[in-house]
This record gives structure tokens, sequence and C-alpha cells, in this order.
């Protein structure tokens, strides 16, 4: 068999994972007691493993997430009130199909930050767009935008996404630019597409952080209708006993 100019045929199509998987099953001995058709079907399953991944990758490269976290990491000995039912439910991703939000409040150092990017990883994972901004920059970039005609770009972006994390949001009340900018946002994504909003303020108290009575009805409307909550508890996971890096706060 020409080995060679079959392996640069498949790299010219773009076939790269068929070629590497190629090389593979020549360099095995038993492999070519396999029939014609099973050396197809590992080919092809080794081409869309590479494509999954190399897709993946992307996505996460896009998503920005501020932890490199995995749901099969979660710590759920933690005593800070984390259902592991509900949050392996989450983690299925099923609501972000279900175009649902996840409202995820506690106070600092229970580990929301981590989870929230641990189901935004695993988002990237199912295929799906993925973008995490803390609160308190996004409000700040839409300001700028406002100003160097970016805005609209930049939240027709926000509204494509499939599953937007909004992290760290309040305890300061919001401007009145803020509002409106929150609001743009809620109404784009509505029924639409799914958000996660991570607070350290609880969700009944969103209202005074919103200030606008008006506003703040239309705001909560549409990010506490249809959503799952998380509310957690306890003291910081930073105080504990140091603890390897990959997992302090999951």
């Amino acid at each position: 068999m020409l080995t060679h100019p079959t392996l640069d045929l498949l790299n010219e199509l773009g076939l790269t994972g068929m070629a590497s998987g190629f090389a593979d099953l020549e360099a095995q001995p038993e492999a070519r007691a396999l029939e014609h058709g099973e050396w197809l079907a590992l080919l092809l399953e080794r081409e869309a493993t590479q494509r999954r991944q190399k897709r993946f990758e992307a996505r996460a490269r896009a998503a920005r997430l501020r932890h490199d976290a995995q749901v099969e990491d979660t710590n759920f000995r933690a005593a800070r009130g984390l259902d592991r039912g509900l949050f392996l439910q989450l983690a299925g991703c099923d609501f972000i199909r279900q175009r649902q939000g996840l409202l995820l409040t506690g106070p600092a150092g229970v580990g929301k930050s981590w989870l929230a990017c641990a189901l935004g990883q695993k988002a990237c994972r199912e295929d799906f767009s993925v973008a995490y901004h803390r609160a308190p920059r996004l409000f700040a970039t839409l300001s700028l935008a406002r100003g160097d005609g970016r805005y609209a770009r930049l939240l027709k972006s926000l509204a494509r996404v499939d599953l937007l994390i909004l992290d760290d949001w309040g305890p300061e009340t919001l401007t009145d630019d803020q509002r409106r900018d929150l609001l743009e946002i809620v109404e784009d994504r509505y029924e639409r597409r799914s958000t996660i909003v991570t607070s350290q303020v609880p969700v009944d108290r969103w209202y005074e952080i919103i200030g606008n009575p008006t506003i703040a009805d239309a705001i909560l409307d549409r990010l506490v209708h249809n959503a799952y909550r998380i509310e957690l508890s306890g003291e910081s996971l930073r105080k504990r006993t140091r603890q390897p890096a990959a997992s302090p706060t999951s």
C-alpha cells in the first residue's frame, strides 16, 4: 500500500484526524486483520473525535472562562449547601437547550464563579457557544463602546451566545446607564438564550441593587422567571488549609 501518498492526500483534504489514525493503524501489525469497513469506521471515528476536540478548544478560548474548572472535579463534600442532584442535572446542559437561566448566589469564597465556569466549560464540550464576563468590567466595556460606536455590535454579540455568564454582580447600586444596559441584555436573551448570574447578594435584594422600580420589575421578571436557583452558604473555602491549586473553590 502506498502509505505516504495516502497520508499526503488525507492531509491535503484537511482530514488530519484520519491521517493520524491511518498512520497509527499502519504501525500496528494486528490491524491488518481488520476488514475494510472496520478500517474506515476507525478512521472516521478518529476524524470525528479530533474535530469535536478542535471545536471545544475554539469555544473554550472564545469563552474566556475565569477558572479552568470541570464539573467532574466539583467538591460536593464542602458544607455550602450545594445540591448534588440539581448541579449534575444542570451539567447535562438541558437548561441551555431549553433556554433557561441559573441564579447562583452566596457569600464570597464559596465557589460561585468556579461552579459557573465549570458549567460553562461543560457547555463548550456540548458544542454550545459561551461567553464569560465579570459584571463590573462588562458595564465598563459597554460604557466605552457607547462612546466609540461599538455599542450595538457588542450587544448583538452578547445576544447571540448560547450561554452568557455574568459573574460577580453587585452589591453596588446600578447607575442609569448600567440599568439600561442590563435591561437590553436580558431583554435580548429572554426565552432565546441561557444566562447564568452569580452574586454575593441574595435574589430578594436584587430589586434594590437595580434601583429604578420600573426597570427593576422589567429586569427581574426576565431574569428570575424560568431560572434555576442555587443558594450557597457557609464560610469561604479559601480560609481552609491550603489545598492543590486546581480545586480550592470547587
